[in-house]
């Protein structure tokens, strides 16, 4: 297990923890009452430390190591039942954006993501969870796909942002992610959206205009990373923690803001502590959506769609 700078009192408790499972299995000393005592005093700890999180440890839990992937989330939630589709049909097959069909109980959903690696190899493989223009044009035509079957989107979002290099912008990155926002304002089937990890800037955006907008806990949505933000204000990132207040990117910002609609708990210390929870609960909500909206024809199902994103912030006049 991989410790944050701030879960290191949990990570003292938990050695001794296992010290004294290792003196009591291999001497016969009593050591039952002060692992009680200890693990009595991890519990209260744990619940101080996650009970009051910053908006940056928020950020850094969403970027912890340990914590689940899109297709961790789709393995889990369909099983066998995945199929995997790939390539936009005009470049080339974009490894950071995934995408395919899959079951849920007798429900078929269109999924898409982003996908991050696990380790160094797989990390460059999926490009860090960075979407070229093909990944964004690969999804609109899953989405298009979706569409034409009369089959519900899943939308799972864990991206630092778009790709933003040369050839993205060659291949006309600005243009593939307006046109997908455009796009999806007018499917016509129900879009569920829910982010899983890090949702930054238009990379997340590309993939993000939907029905219900859901938010993970312990997850940020912003325009710009508290480090990006730390580096254009403060020329640098020694800010990131200030930025990441100020940005008010966290699940409860959003919420209180109106730009999202619900947020799903996590278990105690994040999404990667009980993993099967996590996915059972995510699993839930994505079948209260669709039954909450399969019920709307498709013209009520994109006007409220729409509205619900031009009703957005605040103006005046």
């Amino acid at each position: 297990m991989e410790y944050l700078d701030f879960e290191l009192p949990i990570k003292e408790l938990n050695d001794q923890l296992e010290n004294f499972k290792k003196i009591a299995s291999e001497s016969e000393v009593d050591v039952s009452e002060t692992y009680k005592s200890i693990n009595k005093k991890l519990v209260y700890i744990k619940k101080k430390i996650y009970s009051n999180l910053t908006a940056w440890q928020r950020v850094q839990l969403s970027r912890h190591p340990s914590r689940p992937y899109t297709l961790d989330y789709i393995k889990a939630i369909c099983g066998d039942s995945f199929l995997e589709l790939h390539g936009d049909r005009n470049f080339g097959d974009d490894k950071a954006m995934i995408g395919g069909l899959g079951k849920i109980d007798d429900q078929s959903f269109m999924f898409i993501g982003t996908q991050k690696g696990y380790n160094t190899k797989t990390r460059q493989f999926r490009n860090f969870g960075m979407s070229n223009p093909e990944g964004y044009r690969k999804a609109l035509r899953l989405m298009k796909s979706a569409e034409k079957f009369n089959i519900p989107i899943v939308s799972l979002i864990d991206t630092p942002g778009a790709f933003p290099g040369i050839e993205a912008e060659e291949r006309g990155q600005g243009e593939a992610i307006a046109r997908n926002i455009f796009e999806m304002s007018s499917i016509k089937v129900p879009i569920t959206v829910i982010i899983i990890g890090e949702g930054a800037s238009g990379g997340a955006l590309g993939i993000g205009v939907g029905d219900n907008i859901f938010m993970l806990e312990n997850t940020w949505y912003s325009v710009i990373s508290p480090e990006s933000c730390s580096s254009i204000l403060w020329r640098s990132w020694e800010h990131k923690e200030k930025a990441a207040e100020v940005l008010k990117l966290t699940a409860k910002d959003m919420l209180k803001a109106k730009l999202i609609d619900k947020i799903i708990k996590e278990p105690l210390g994040g999404a990667h502590f009980d993993r099967d929870k996590i996915f059972k609960d995510v699993k839930n909500e994505i079948i209260m959506a669709f039954q909450e909206t399969k019920k709307f024809s498709y013209e009520k199902l994109i006007n409220r769609r729409r509205n619900k994103f031009i009703s957005m912030g605040s103006f005046l006049e």
